[in-house]
């Protein structure tokens, strides 16, 4: 298995994707040098019988090592404007918002959404548009001229921001059965627990059917094509086979038109793949592999049960099961992410409603990988975990109200093993 990932690793390499345009050697040396570092530390890893943040996971074949490199080395490219870059964005490759840490991990990078909320508490996006369900993301950036930067509207009085959330285990989420997400749901509260978890169903574009959301802090997306395909244009600008149309909010048409020369979708199928930039995107996401555990004491087993017994795990389930597949990395296997997906309204929604998700609410967070985590909650404002349960409240207020009522052990107790994750 190993020297079929090294042979399939060396001729990857002399398969680059061609550049539609020149890049720096430089650029390109470092690069290739990353991922030459990553694979290293995933075979030592693999053989160890861990895998670190970034890497592959466990048991892929050297065809799905291969399309995990190809995603990867896109995730790194830097894009430019001759390529499609813009012209508005947030930044000019996938690994600057998902590094922390390790490629595919999280960010600081907060992007931005604005919209408005009237008098009588109804929430409508900035500007009404065809291109964007929504049409609330305002980019931080824009291409030299900068006469298509986005800037919200003046009656613009709900502005929030959204930090980028890991990546690691994607391919695992994608994986759970809708009805497996639908069953938790309780949005009556029949049980009287105060926790009114919902689905939030949208279309997916790719097959255009209904499916349960589970990517993104709104859950506005069911699968990691669109999800990939959504960041490529709306992050970067650049247009593909599923989003078409460019997106800078609040931008005349005629005018757009002088921005951006590169002639629509942008994203390009490679002849020597036959692939695209959202399928490698989406590759290397599906095969990225879930944060593993750091190590478990007693103290950590004694903060489990606290995290149970306060409510916690209520909403943040500790383990969800993947369905029936024909590929055995997915094929009915536990994924520990501590999160139902459903949406919830626990008070610290950012006032943005989006798909399927009303502005109060917010999809659980998963806490697996959370000890990695430089910020907390959607926008980066929570600087610990305790901060962060402190701010909980509507249905997650018994739980922080629990967590207040803790003695100092058990306390302790519960912050070390959220440490664990």
């Amino acid at each position: 298995m190993r020297a079929a990932i090294d042979e399939g690793f060396r001729e990857a390499i002399g398969r680059r994707r061609p550049m539609r345009f020149p890049v720096m050697r430089e650029s390109l040396c470092v690069v290739l040098a990353v991922m030459a570092i990553m694979a290293a530390a995933w075979q030592a890893g693999a053989q160890s019988g861990t895998v670190a943040p970034g890497q592959p996971m466990a048991g892929v074949t050297p065809h799905e090592f291969e399309r995990f490199r190809l995603g990867l080395e896109d995730f790194l490219e830097l894009e430019t404007a001759e390529e499609g870059l813009g012209p508005a964005f947030n930044g000019a490759s996938c690994a600057i918002c998902h590094n922390i840490p390790a490629v595919g991990g999280a960010g600081l990078i907060a992007e931005m959404h604005a919209g408005i909320r009237d008098d009588l508490g109804r929430f409508k996006p900035a500007y009404a548009t065809e291109v964007d369900e929504g049409g609330t993301l305002f980019q931080l950036f824009s291409v030299p001229g900068h006469a298509c930067q986005p800037v919200p509207p003046p009656e613009a009085n709900v502005v929030a921001r959204r930090v980028s959330i890991p990546l690691f285990g994607a391919g695992l989420v994608e994986a759970i059965p809708d009805s497996a997400i639908a069953a938790r749901a309780d949005p009556h509260d029949v049980d009287f627990d105060g926790i009114r978890g919902r689905p939030a169903l949208v279309r997916d574009l790719s097959s255009g059917q209904m499916r349960v959301g589970r990517f993104g802090w709104k859950a506005q997306h069911a699968t990691l094509r669109v999800f990939a395909a959504d960041a490529y244009r709306n992050e970067m600008g650049i247009t593909n086979e599923l989003f078409p149309e460019e997106l800078a909010l609040g931008i005349p048409y005629d005018r757009m038109l002088l921005c951006d020369r590169i002639p629509d979708p942008e994203d390009v199928t490679d002849p020597r793949t036959g692939l695209s930039g959202i399928d490698n995107f989406e590759a290397f996401m599906k095969f990225l592999a879930p944060p593993a555990r750091a190590g478990i004491s007693e103290v950590v087993r004694m903060g489990e049960g606290v995290f149970t017994a306060i409510g916690c795990a209520r909403c943040h389930v500790p383990t969800l099961h993947t369905g029936p597949s024909d590929n055995p990395l997915f094929d009915r296997r536990p994924v520990p992410l501590f999160s139902d997906l459903l949406l919830h309204d626990v008070g610290t929604g950012d006032g943005i409603a989006q798909a399927a998700a009303a502005p109060n609410e917010i999809r659980t967070p998963a806490l697996w990988g959370l000890r990695f985590r430089r910020v907390l909650l959607h926008d980066g404002s929570a600087g610990s975990v305790r901060e962060a349960i402190e701010r909980h409240a509507v249905e997650a207020a018994s739980a922080r109200d629990a967590f207040g009522a803790l003695d100092e052990g058990s306390r302790r107790a519960l912050l070390a093993f959220l440490a664990s994750l």
